[in-house]
């Protein structure tokens, strides 16, 4: 399984991680409970760590901490979640609000979403940091328009992560965002790997070119995912999915040989064209 380093800390997390964007914003039925109990489950057993949420994905966090809890695998997961309020109190009263649905005294990664108020929000985070209650602090965005404003508090403001869109639908970070949070030791999340799922609507009914066997990729998630990983400045990437089978065959994507950078280019060129 692959790996990469959060700097400065030196503390490892495999390159795919889990997202709950509307795959966990649900109704615990029986039958669904059941089926996100098996997603969890199995997300462990293949080694996986990170899960990201937010107050902005409903009912979310709530759900990731019940069955978390229930399940007994909390001190297994890296848990990430956002901020998302403006004001300083307001702030403090979302993270605290998170962190008991999450059923987690301490949170592993905290950020601001959207770069909301993030200035303000920041501050407290750094603080909660010192005292201990978050691990780490990161700012996010889903919008390649942010990338300026990214780049510009990159360079004013010290954080730990950076989550954006980054995929082969949006590949606009590499140009200078990615470059710059390698220089100055951020760690990245991708949101978006699959483009909001339009992706998957470019390659549908098409088979796999039979070059994607030289990275060991097996079908479309895979090819979509070891595109984002093989940039190394990519930590972790986040596709949500509340499905076993759909799960487990995108955390192969970890697993084998990752695309060179001529390799990359082919790969977004092919699908370019498509």
């Amino acid at each position: 399984m692959l790996t990469r380093a959060i700097r400065p800390s030196g503390e490892k997390l495999p390159v795919i991680g889990l997202g709950t964007w509307r795959a966990f914003d649900v109704d615990l039925t029986a039958d669904i409970r059941r089926q996100l109990e098996d997603v969890l489950s199995l997300f462990v057993k293949l080694g996986g760590r990170v899960i990201d949420s937010s107050p902005m994905y409903g009912r979310a966090e709530g759900v990731v901490g019940e069955l978390t809890s229930a399940l007994g695998i909390r001190e297994k997961l890296f848990l990430a979640t956002k901020v998302w309020t403006r004001g300083k109190q307001s702030g403090i009263q979302s993270a605290e609000r998170s962190m008991a649905l999450l059923r987690a005294n301490r949170i592993d990664l905290m950020q601001v979403h959207n770069l909301v108020d993030v200035n303000t929000q920041l501050a407290t985070l750094q603080e909660w940091k010192q005292r201990g209650r978050i691990r780490y602090v990161g700012i996010t965005h889903y919008e390649s328009g942010a990338l300026s404003e990214i780049e510009k508090l990159m360079r004013s403001k010290k954080f730990d992560f950076l989550q954006i869109n980054y995929s082969l639908m949006e590949p606009e970070a590499e140009q200078s965002v990615l470059p710059l949070a390698q220089e100055r030791g951020v760690a990245v999340i991708a949101n978006r790997p699959f483009g909001a799922g339009d992706l998957f609507d470019k390659v549908r009914s098409k088979p796999l070119p039979d070059w994607a066997a030289e990275f060991d990729c097996r079908s479309w998630a895979q090819f979509f995912l070891k595109w984002i990983i093989g940039n190394p400045a990519i930590t972790c990437a986040i596709p949500a999915t509340n499905k076993p089978r759909h799960l487990e065959d995108k955390c192969r994507a970890e697993f084998g040989r990752l695309p060179d950078a001529k390799t990359r280019r082919r790969m977004l060129e092919f699908v370019s064209s498509l």
